[in-house]
């Protein structure tokens, strides 16, 4: 973290001190403590120190693992399982020994907490614009280092889930459809996609997926894989068994276990024959991808990336949100989003998306969408240079598998 970026948050607010009451589930806790606590504690950013407050059980490995320049346990405040007036007291005495009377905390922090240190004297004054979700955006080189790192394991967990897709069989054309076991009483469909005797399923792609990234040090709690109709619904995770000659969206977004940083990639698959629309949509979406990958830039908003990934859709014909808010099919959401610790985080690339700045990563993904025809969506995952961009994913581009 750079301090001077809170410093100028806490200098604008006339706050002494900036206070967390969360635990790890937050990724600004995270982020300012370093420490993975399952439940909650206090973080205070003041004078340029972190200083903790955790309970007796984490004391010791907060001791070792946080990020904090201090770290004190409740038993330090003569407080261990008393009411909740003793632990706001505990709290207060807290802030007060590190000469802060003024506080800035997030809008979602605790109601309770909030009104509990006013009570007792301390001015608490509410980060309206979460300005520590700014401060977090731009990623210093060991974040960008964390990024990149899952999202090699993010590779290998795609890469093995498009061998399984591409080593299918076919019901009716590689194997006989009566040949293959259906889950119910009624044969599986011609043109199912089969694997070790049964139709190839999400769930069983999902599978695979999950498998590679815990042997990478990675998990996810859901991913995408979603085919024909399914893929024209963005976030539609995909069940049930695919088949050939439609596109097979896959869109994973793993989080490191060891530094909980997240990444974030989607390729577009078929197997034998897509539609002449879909190969259409395909090609569309690689040029926008190019387009709104070359914008990215410092000094270009999230709006501008945003625009040229829509000036290729809208000159082909494609509704979008920027011509038509009320569509519901074309490119229906945004370019991209920041990414970090939360896999979806500052900066956006959309209408009103902000300037970008050296240290953003975002991810760049534009897609076509309808339940006639499917959908298709390319993603590739970047950070912003002092000069322009790297593209921190190494995977080719490349709809029919085989």
């Amino acid at each position: 973290m750079d301090p001077t970026r809170l410093d100028d948050v806490l200098d604008a607010a006339g706050a002494d001190g900036y206070l967390l009451d969360a635990s790890q589930a937050d990724a600004n806790q995270l982020y300012l403590s370093g420490f993975t606590g399952p439940d909650p504690f206090l973080t205070l950013y003041a004078g340029g120190e972190v200083s903790m407050l955790v309970s007796g059980l984490e004391y010791g490995r907060a001791t070792t693992e946080a990020a904090a320049d201090v770290v004190e346990r409740h038993a330090d405040y003569d407080y261990e399982y008393g009411g909740s007036d003793a632990r706001y007291d505990m709290y207060a005495a807290f802030v007060r020994d590190k000469d802060v009377e003024s506080v800035l905390v997030p809008p979602r922090g605790p109601v309770g907490t909030a009104d509990a240190l006013r009570d007792r004297g301390i001015d608490v004054m509410v980060d309206d614009g979460d300005a520590l979700t700014e401060v977090r955006a731009v990623k210093t080189d060991d974040e960008i280092a964390a990024i990149r790192e899952t999202q090699r394991a993010n590779e290998a967990a795609l890469r093995a889930a498009e061998a399984l897709i591409a080593g299918a069989a076919v019901a009716g054309e590689d194997v006989p459809v009566d040949d293959v076991d259906a889950p119910g009483p009624e044969p599986v469909d011609a043109g199912t996609l089969v694997h070790d005797g049964a139709p190839l399923t999400s769930e069983r792609v999902k599978r695979e997926i999950e498998v590679t990234l815990l042997d990478h040090g990675c998990a996810l709690d859901e991913t995408i894989v979603a085919g024909g109709a399914q893929a024209a619904d963005p976030h539609n995770r995909g069940s049930g068994p695919l088949s050939a000659n439609e596109a097979i969206i896959i869109d994973v977004f793993p989080r490191s276990k060891a530094t909980k940083y997240n990444a974030d990639m989607t390729r577009t698959f078929c197997v034998g024959e897509p539609s002449d629309t879909l190969r259409e949509w395909y090609d569309l979406t690689e040029e926008a991808l190019a387009a709104a990958l070359d914008a990215v830039e410092p000094g270009t908003t999230g709006e501008e990336v945003h625009a040229a990934a829509c000036a290729v859709y809208e000159a082909a014909g494609e509704p979008t949100f920027r011509t038509d808010p009320e569509t519901e099919t074309g490119f229906i959401h945004s370019t991209g989003h920041g990414i970090g610790l939360d896999v979806h985080e500052l900066p956006r690339l959309s209408n009103g998306g902000a300037e970008l700045e050296p240290g953003h990563v975002v991810t760049v993904e534009p897609g076509l969408y309808d339940p006639d025809v499917g959908g298709v969506r390319l993603e590739d995952l970047v950070v912003v240079t002092e000069d322009g961009h790297e593209n921190l994913t190494d995977y080719p581009l490349e709809f029919v598998v085989e």
